[in-house]
Formats: C-alpha cells, sequence, structure tokens
C-alpha cells in the first residue's frame, strides 16, 4: 500500500512516499479499513518537527483521523461488516499506524458509522476537531442552553465546529476572525457577534456584546496572549477552556477575583495515555456528532483537499496558518 512515513524529523520535505505492506488482522476485535480520506490537522506538523509523542515512534505514519471502508472484520466483531462507512480518529503520534496511508487496522470500538449526508472528505477532516470542540464545551465547560459563549478563531478547524456545536446546544455564540469574509463564514455558521481581533478591543467588544456582563463560557484555540485576554472579558463563575499550553508565568489574579473555572482541553490523552474506556466515550462522542451531521445542524467545511503524494504541500499550507475550516488528503 502506499502510506506517507516519517522517518526523522524536520521541514514537510521529510515526509516520504513510501509502499508498506498492507496490514494484517491480528486481533479478534479488529477490523480493516482501506482509508478514502483522511484528515491534516495541526498536531501532524508538530510531529514532523518535534518527534512522536510516544516514545520510540519513528518511522511513523502521520494522520490522526480518517475515514474509509471496511474491507475485513476480526471474528468477534458485529458492529460492522466488509462494505460498511467508518470514521475515526485513531494513531497518527508515534506508535499505531495513522491515516496517512492506503490501510489501517483497529479496534471497532474506535470506528462509528460515517454520517451517511456526508463523503470520505468531510467525514475524514470532522474527528478531532469534533471531539476537541466537544470535550472542551460540553465535558469541561459544562455548556447548556442561553449561555453566552466566546470561540476564538471561529473560522479555523476547532473554531467552525464549536460554533455550530454551541449553537446546537441553545447557546448564543460570538467569535474572533480576522477578516469580513471570515465574518461571514462565521455568521453562516451560526454566530451571532464577530470580533476582528486586528482592529477591534476583545474585552471592549465583548463587553458591548453581553452588556457588560462578560461571557459564560471562552474557548480558546490560539496562545498564552489570547488567554490572557480574555480572563477580563468573562462572567463572574465563567468557564475559561484552553486547547494549548497558557504558558508559565500566568498572573490568574483576575481570574481568582472573577472565581473563574479554568479548564484544559487535550483529546488526544487517551491515546497518548492508554485509556480504553475514555477512548470508547470518545467513540460516543462521534456518533452523536454524527447525529447532528445527518439532521443538518452541523457541517464540516473543508477548504482544500491533496491527494496523499502531496501530503507535505497540506502541510506547507497549514503552516502558514489562517486555514478556513480544515484540510484533507484524498486516497481514492
Amino acid at each position: 500500500m502506499k502510506a506517507i512515513e516519517l522517518r526523522e524529523t524536520g521541514g514537510p520535505d521529510v515526509l516520504e512516499y513510501v509502499e508498506r505492506p498492507v496490514p494484517a488482522l491480528t486481533g479478534s476485535e479488529e477490523i480493516l479499513v482501506k482509508i478514502g480520506a483522511a484528515g491534516v490537522n495541526p498536531v501532524d506538523t508538530k510531529v514532523r518537527k518535534s518527534g512522536p509523542l510516544l516514545p520510540d515512534g519513528l518511522p511513523a505514519v502521520l494522520g490522526c483521523d480518517g475515514a474509509g471502508v471496511v474491507e475485513a472484520v476480526g471474528a468477534d466483531v458485529t458492529r460492522f461488516k466488509p462494505g460498511d462507512e467508518v470514521w475515526f480518529c485513531h494513531g497518527g503520534i508515534g506508535g499505531p499506524v495513522g491515516c496517512y496511508a492506503e490501510y489501517l487496522v483497529l479496534d471497532h470500538h474506535l470506528a462509528q458509522s460515517k454520517p451517511r449526508s456526508i463523503g470520505m472528505v468531510e467525514a475524514a477532516a470532522a474527528p478531532l476537531v469534533l471531539l476537541t470542540a466537544w470535550e472542551a464545551l460540553h465535558d469541561r465547560a459544562r455548556l447548556h442552553e442561553g449561555q453566552r459563549v466566546l470561540i476564538h478563531a471561529g473560522a479555523g478547524g476547532v473554531g467552525h465546529v464549536a460554533i455550530q456545536l454551541a449553537k446546537a446546544a441553545g447557546a448564543r455564540v460570538c467569535t474572533t476572525i480576522s477578516s469580513p469574509e471570515k465574518a461571514d463564514f462565521a455568521h453562516a455558521l451560526g454566530a451571532e457577534y464577530c470580533i476582528n481581533y486586528k482592529d477591534e478591543d476583545l474585552v471592549e467588544s465583548v463587553m458591548e456584546w453581553t452588556e457588560g456582563l462578560g461571557v459564560d463560557i471562552a474557548l480558546d484555540t490560539v496562545g498564552p496572549e489570547v488567554f490572557r485576554q480574555t480572563i477580563p472579558a468573562m462572567a463572574h463563575y465563567g468557564d475559561l477552556v484552553t486547547i494549548l499550553d497558557p504558558g508559565s508565568n500566568l498572573d490568574l489574579k483576575e481570574a481568582r477575583v472573577r472565581n473563574l473555572r479554568i479548564s484544559l482541553e487535550l483529546m488526544l490523552t487517551p491515546m497518548l495515555r492508554d485509556l480504553p474506556r475514555a477512548r470508547v466515550q470518545q467513540g460516543e462522542i462521534l456518533r452523536r456528532c454524527g447525529n447532528l451531521i445527518d439532521r443538518g445542524d452541523l457541517r464540516i467545511h473543508v477548504s482544500e483537499t491533496f491527494p496523499l503524494s502531496r501530503a507535505a504541500d497540506a502541510h506547507r499550507l497549514i503552516e502558514q496558518g489562517h486555514v478556513t475550516g480544515k484540510l484533507a488528503l484524498t486516497l481514492d
């Protein structure tokens, strides 16, 4: 099979288009999937530059999320049969082979039936960002109807699905964007209010939108400086969630006075720490998101696709920043 292999760290050119053996089933609860498409995420570029997140992970096949067709099933698998379409988040950080490959073997509990209403490309681009946004909003911040929610970088991969998940839960949503075009995109997803961070003050804008109360929930998808800037935009007793390291030397005095609940979100933890029950729970999240997609309450925006052989070009584009929605690799 064709695959993209990482044998040493470095720039995009270290990604090699190679031939590998088709993997075989080794367990009774495994499935063999012929990959139709794979998502491209910022974590892929970080692994490429800095090395696998699991020990002794080279050579590695990157790609945490994918979608495809079941080719074979283990003796104890009853959930799927050959020909079924599935989507999943598995591998790609060292250790288990990731989705930048024509075939993948994984435990059937980690896969879910692909939403019927979308194609392979959209399904493959979705799992990592959906799991990140769902866990941040529902599990960390305890999102509920009527809350006012700030989503940073609303036109990005995590941001564009977070807007929709918050809206589907009955929340009111504002977001930060960098251009009028991205504002139009965010409004179409359900954002009520857009803040252009290039020329508008975050706190002033949030306070104008919330009539001085601040937001009940904020999701930081950008990094330490945005995390710090968001604290005074929060409502008292609010939830501030970040998907990145908030950095050192944090001054949390204002956060403490506001009685904020600060949470960290890393959807890779179940893979990094080998937590089977947590991985099954992530499968349940995908199932619920699939229902939202098929109901028309959630859509995945893929701005550009590349053939598998051009994975390096996808990495170059994502490292430039400001990608709207997601990128994906096609394998058909």
